[in-house]
């Protein structure tokens, strides 16, 4: 594990204070472990029980190694996790009871979803069910990691964007495979929690980076970053005024964690960063001025064939929700991260 994401796993210790000691002696399963997020998920229930917890907590760490992971952030041995190579979208049996459920696996780069629609639209629904009828027959907690994409492209009086804001979104567009199958995701949540009484929580992450994210991502973070290793011209999609808020990841780990213990059941909540609101072109300005790479060059270009076009112009959270009721509060400064995250990445990307 790097010295920097060994840092930000203490910080988000810190960060869940008191809250953390109810994983004391419990069972997590995780879904999508290997992942970006889970990856870290992982390292910070490895970093609870060495550091925080009176009784270490059991984790079960669940992915399909479909796509790819950087495994920097990934524990390698640890007495109370145990990996399982296994497909979420099919029956599981966690052999024993479980008390949280964390379902962080999906497709989240468009590349891959447009790549793999099919498996995109599964991981949403069966795989969520699956972990659905876990958490009911043993009375755990179970977090659903859904996406800001459910709200589609909203128009400016929506922006920021609460909770309530019913979405403007494609059935039929290039990024519906994730899209919908998101919201009907989120949909079946709430049958559960109406239906079966299953304490169910719904997160929506807004463009969340930070060490760890795969080079083969080609989301702007990762390219950018590759992009700088190799002294290429980065590729800007569309005419790159379209603007959106970053969330590093120490930030989104938090918050992600204060839903599973703090949130209430069928409710849903941005997590993510209010500000700055940037445009892609404006990112690469303050990329050049903060890491700084003044030799930087982009070439604005239509969207690829392998890349889905019609993505929001804006994005951003209104975050009145989560703090109200999760006490949720991002607290690093948006250059901090981009440095941070610049920093690893010229290590890891080499």
């Amino acid at each position: 594990m790097s010295t920097l994401i060994d840092s930000d796993i203490d910080d988000i210790c810190v960060g869940l204070g008191e809250y953390a000691q109810r994983f004391d002696g419990k069972r997590v399963l995780i879904t999508g472990a290997r992942g970006f997020v889970g990856q870290y998920l992982t390292a910070v229930f490895r970093r609870l029980n060495a550091k925080y917890l009176r009784e270490p907590c059991q984790v079960l760490a669940m992915d399909n190694l479909r796509t790819p992971a950087d495994g920097s952030a990934t524990p390698l041995e640890d007495p109370h996790i145990t990996f399982v190579e296994h497909d979420v979208v099919l029956p599981f049996s966690p052999g024993g009871k479980v008390d949280f459920v964390v379902h962080a696996a999906g497709i989240a780069s468009p590349y891959y979803y447009r790549k793999f629609p099919l498996e995109t639209m599964d991981v949403a629904t069966h795989g969520l069910r699956n972990m659905l009828d876990v958490a009911r027959a043993d009375g755990a907690r179970l977090l659903f990691l859904s996406s800001s994409e459910i709200y589609g492209n909203p128009d400016a009086t929506h922006v920021p964007t609460a909770e309530d804001y019913n979405g403007n979104v494609s059935c039929l567009g290039p990024r519906s495979c994730y899209d919908e199958s998101k919201r009907f995701g989120e949909t079946l949540l709430q049958v559960y929690v109406q239906q079966f009484g299953v304490e169910a929580v719904i997160v929506r992450p807004f463009n969340v980076y930070g060490p760890g994210l795969s080079r083969e991502d080609y989301r702007i973070m990762p390219n950018i970053a590759v992009r700088l290793s190799t002294g290429e011209a980065i590729d800007v999609y569309g005419d790159g005024t379209q603007t959106r808020t970053f969330c590093y990841a120490t930030d989104a780990i938090v918050g992600f964690l204060l839903a599973l213990l703090r949130g209430r059941p069928g409710e849903a909540y941005n997590v993510g960063a209010s500000g700055p609101e940037v445009s892609i072109i404006d990112l690469l300005e303050l990329v050049r001025d903060s890491v700084p790479a003044p030799d930087l060059k982009y070439t604005v270009r239509d969207y690829p064939d392998s890349y889905p076009g019609d993505e929001p112009m804006r994005r951003c959270p209104d975050l009145v929700k989560a703090f109200d009721h999760l006490g949720y509060e991002p607290t690093v400064p948006f250059t901090d991260g981009l440095r941070k995250f610049i920093t690893w990445s010229q290590e890891y990307y080499r």
